[in-house]
């Protein structure tokens, strides 16, 4: 089992990591997501809501909350979001209540989310928060990707190419910045970052107290 807390023998108690991962459309962000969610056991998903319309292959409540319009704005209004964003005429939002209660259960939290999201989450979550954008090689080889995918049309296609230029601007926003040439390489430094982040002293709160412990038993 991959998990930092079962090889730790103190059993030490830390605050969880909310791991935001960031990429243009096309640039290899869901792929090491799902990669880092398989490996990790101790990460959750937070699974955003979207008014945009379910796609082939997906599921309601796994890759999205798909949501009207009108229950979107609903949950808007009664502030169940944590951060949320108008994407391509769409909008995507990160429900509260599932972090809050992933949190309590001591799991890690993992956002795939954009630039505005990430601002937002860490306005109000601070340095619980690590901030990933993941680049393409260049936009020649973004635009080839997005062209593979065979899922849009070339009108949706040339928007996310404009898109993915705005949100390259915002790289500036993160803690880290990684540029994916190579899918398993990218992942690795992405795990490695996180691994890390885990182990930050102001995460660790059952340090005070064993060092009080191992000093009370040195005197």
């Amino acid at each position: 089992m991959d998990s930092d807390r079962t090889a730790d023998p103190h059993n030490m108690k830390r605050r969880g990591v909310l791991f935001v991962l960031s990429s243009p459309s096309g640039a290899g962000k869901s792929t090491i997501a799902r990669k880092l969610l398989a490996s990790e056991p101790e990460l959750s998903l937070s699974v955003s809501a979207t008014t945009r319309a379910i796609r082939e292959g997906e599921e309601d409540g796994r890759d999205y909350h798909f949501v009207t319009l009108d229950k979107f704005r609903e949950m808007v209004e009664a502030r169940e979001f944590l951060e949320w964003a108008h994407v391509f005429d769409q909008r995507y939002g990160t429900p509260r209540a599932p972090v809050e209660a992933m949190l309590a259960a001591g799991n890690d939290v993992l956002f795939d989310i954009d630039w505005q999201g990430a601002q937002q989450l860490h306005q109000i979550a601070g340095g619980d928060v690590v901030r990933v954008f993941i680049l393409p090689p260049s936009m020649e080889e973004l635009r080839r990707r997005l062209e593979g995918r065979a899922t849009d049309a070339q009108e949706i296609i040339d928007r996310r190419m404009s898109r993915a230029d705005a949100e390259v601007s915002h790289w500036d926003g993160y803690d880290y910045v990684l540029v994916n040439d190579d899918v398993e390489s990218c992942y690795a430094k992405v795990k490695t970052i996180l691994a890390a982040e885990r182990l930050k002293r102001s995460r660790q709160t059952g340090l005070i107290g064993f060092i009080r412990k191992l000093r009370t038993r040195e005197a």
